[in-house]
């Protein structure tokens, strides 16, 4: 036992000279730098501007429905977003669809359904469903609430994971606080990029609906698996490399993990935009935030969750 751990301190040691020239934690203003440059219009615009609501959020008038010369997606979503309305597509597995359009009065549904008609043929409406501000205003809350429950979860989880490394719980604390930070780095970059999208280009993509709270609880566990990667690392280094200080196994930490963290992540991006291209205007938005959210996630994991660490401890050292 002792002569492996020889030989993983001199293994440590001979790398050593490589965690200089990759110092990414001596850089770490400037990589907080890029993080506030991106999230501070966001913030500005979510402030200002809020954001542009689906149907899920703001209410609205739902229609089900099935068409005998059965049309296909795109063909649907063509005619549902025809003369500049403003409205989403699903389709079911019995080939019927669901078309969303914000709230319509009785006239205003009896065009629309007249209007589908004349562009796709005779249809069946199976149903038609009003969601008014109240189920909306639910919607919100527990989207918040889903947010909130996870990040103290992820915290506390976090804490007890890493109280066995030097410094017991309150280190474990700050490593739980660091990657809460950089989940909420993630967070504020998705939604702060979406309001942009939303009000200020007044784009589709940047609607906020259902799918969108999916693809931030999405990217919440995402972004945590990849910094916990670099945080069990950092705990493996610790035990055996007591010559280098802190910093610099933190930089080689994440210089041995952030190959294996970009790669995954470039996978998972190459099928989102594969999906983002050819998905269709209803799984778009989906895409989207996922890409925005991956990017930012593994972005956060190297360049943000682990130098927030080494600033902590700075802050509050531990013997």
């Amino acid at each position: 036992m002792v002569e492996d751990g020889k030989a993983q301190q001199a293994a440590v040691a001979v790398r050593e000279p490589r965690v200089r020239r990759l110092n990414i934690i001596g850089r770490r203003n400037w990589f907080f730098l890029l993080s506030l440059v991106i999230i501070i219009p966001g913030i500005v615009s979510m402030w200002h501007n809020h954001f542009l609501l689906g149907i899920d959020f703001a209410g609205g008038t739902e229609f089900t429905v099935t068409f005998a010369n059965k049309p296909d997606l795109p063909t649907v979503e063509r005619a549902v977003n025809a003369e500049g309305a403003s409205g989403s597509v699903i389709q079911t597995a019995n080939g019927g669809y669901i078309i969303r359009y914000p709230p319509l009065a009785a006239a205003q549904q009896t065009n629309v359904q007249a209007d589908l008609q004349n562009r796709l043929g005779p249809m069946n409406v199976q149903q038609i469903l009003e969601v008014g501000g109240t189920i909306a205003g639910e919607t919100i809350f527990y989207s918040i609430l889903a947010v909130v429950i996870a990040s103290i979860a992820i915290l506390a989880l976090l804490a007890i994971r890493f109280r066995n490394v030097p410094g017991g719980w309150r280190a474990g604390f700050q490593f739980g606080g660091s990657a809460l930070a950089a989940l909420l780095h993630d967070v504020f970059v998705l939604t702060g990029v979406f309001s942009i999208l939303g009000t200020v280009f007044n784009s589709r993509l940047g609607q906020i609906d259902a799918f969108f709270v999916t693809a931030v609880l999405t990217v919440v566990g995402f972004s945590v698996h990849d910094t916990i990667v670099v945080f069990d690392r950092i705990r493996e280094n610790l035990r055996v490399s007591q010559r280098l200080s802190f910093e610099q196994v933190v930089n080689l930490s994440i210089m041995q993990t952030a190959a294996r963290s970009i790669i995954t992540s470039f996978t998972v991006v190459l099928v989102l935009a594969s999906i983002f291209i050819a998905g269709g205007a209803t799984l778009q938005g989906l895409a989207l935030a996922l890409l925005i959210g991956i990017v930012s996630g593994t972005y956060s994991s190297i360049f943000n969750a682990a130098p927030l660490l080494v600033v902590w401890r700075r802050l509050q050292p531990l013997r």
